[in-house]
């Protein structure tokens, strides 16, 4: 089975390079049973080190993301980004990993993901395996087993020729989309059952899940997508993301600007 989560998998470069002590992302994951406090989100600057990086807790006047990047002894704020994070000519930039707060974040996920998902399921006689850190997607795939991917439904929907017109926090946008949800499917033979059917026709509900919702059928149809054959499993050829970063699964586009 292959999970794809819309949370990061990975870990910048620039801050693996200077704070990480393990050899790659899997191990540093396991090594987070012992270092709890590196989920706290940091309130002030003053509290930000690399045994706890995520920040803010809440929105501070001045505060910008270089001057969390200097906290965390980063060049400046484009470290803070691994290489699937930054813009490409196909989509514009996502959020960097640490950072907390707005509506473009992904700290939060990556808290959750990792500390109450991933980390329980490490432990367990049958760990899940993390791509692309274990290996190539498909030679991972088996039975009984259990692969987890980083999914980005800005990044999948463009997978299919899709652009959402608006705001996918709309029910109105997200049913606009559902003609073409329907084709896509179709295309990978899937079928949705009648509640699925009736979540597209009504936009994913008018309630503020809605958008989860959204996402949570994108990333299922982007690793569809991947297993049919119709987009890679692969990532660049690059030993810091296969390391330490990670990739966005079906991602070909390359970021216009290069981590150092």
């Amino acid at each position: 089975m292959v999970f794809g989560g819309d949370f990061p998998l990975g870990l910048p470069r620039a801050y693996a390079a200077r704070h990480a002590r393990e050899p790659n992302f899997p191990s540093f994951l396991h090594a987070l049973v012992r270092r709890p406090d590196f989920f706290t989100v940091c309130e002030t600057l003053e509290q930000v080190r690399p045994d706890r990086p995520f920040y803010p807790a809440r929105g501070v006047a001045g505060m910008t993301r270089a001057h969390h990047a200097e906290a965390l002894g980063l060049d400046d704020a484009d470290a803070l980004c691994r290489a699937c994070d930054r813009a490409t000519d196909e989509r514009p930039a996502g959020a960097p990993l640490f950072w907390t707060l707005g509506a473009n974040q992904s700290g939060k996920a990556a808290i959750a993901a990792w500390r109450d998902l991933l980390l329980p399921a490490l432990a367990t006689p049958t760990p899940p395996l993390l791509w692309p850190f274990d290996g190539d997607l498909h030679t991972l795939i088996a039975p009984s087993r259990t692969v987890v991917a980083e999914t980005y439904p800005a990044e999948a929907l463009r997978h299919f020729g899709m652009r959402l017109a608006g705001s996918k926090r709309r029910q109105a946008d997200r049913r606009a989309l559902a003609p073409a949800l329907r084709a896509a499917m179709t295309r990978l033979g899937a079928v949705p059952d009648r509640n699925l059917d009736t979540t597209l026709m009504l936009g994913f509900g008018e309630d503020p899940a809605g958008e989860d919702r959204f996402d949570s059928l994108i990333g299922v149809l982007c690793v569809m997508n991947v297993l049919s054959g119709n987009r890679p499993g692969s990532v660049p050829d690059d030993p810091w993301i296969r390391t330490w970063e990670g990739w966005v699964l079906g991602q070909t586009a390359l970021p216009r600007s290069q981590p150092r």
